[in-house]
């Protein structure tokens, strides 16, 4: 028997014969279409998270916009009391302090009630978009930490049939 016709050389044709058993059966594509199947969820993650974004600007601007709508509402209404203090001056001072000091209380009541609802509206949507953002990326960890199982099997497996 020749010298390259050691233990090694029929390793090496089991190995080949392993590998076109492997193929014969569609491994490769099991194993292709298990990573399709992978990439195409991640894809999905991305866009709900990109969606998910995008409404959260689009909420945050339109609390934006209410909150601009609540100072300028809260300005006019004080320019009004201000201009309605003027008038009533002349009729009578101590009624006109009495009126002032409603109005403004109630613009300010007003003011504080429609900040702390928006604040409380945003901190809510925040809260969930972070609760869903968070289940997002537990769940790619958890496919992460999947396939590295997946892994570390199949190599033990190579790792026995030596």
């Amino acid at each position: 028997m020749p010298t390259w016709m050691d233990n090694s050389f029929f390793a090496l044709v089991g190995l080949v014969i392993f590998i076109g058993v492997l193929i014969y059966v569609g491994v490769p594509r099991i194993i292709g279409g298990m990573l399709d199947k992978q990439i195409k969820k991640i894809e999905t993650d991305l866009s709900e998270a990109k969606r998910l974004r995008e409404e959260a600007a689009a909420l945050l601007a339109e609390y934006e916009r209410k909150r601009i709508a609540a100072e300028s509402e809260a300005q006019g209404i004080i320019a009004a009391a201000q201009e309605e203090a003027a008038r009533m001056t002349a009729e009578a001072q101590t009624a006109l302090t009495d009126l002032v000091a409603r109005r403004t209380k109630a613009v300010e009541d007003k003011i504080a009630q429609a900040e702390a609802q928006a604040i409380a509206d945003v901190r809510a949507r925040s809260a969930d978009l972070a609760v869903e953002a968070a289940r997002v990326v537990l769940t790619d960890e958890m496919n992460a930490k999947g396939s590295q199982i997946v892994d570390k099997a199949i190599a033990d497996v190579a790792g026995r049939l030596n």
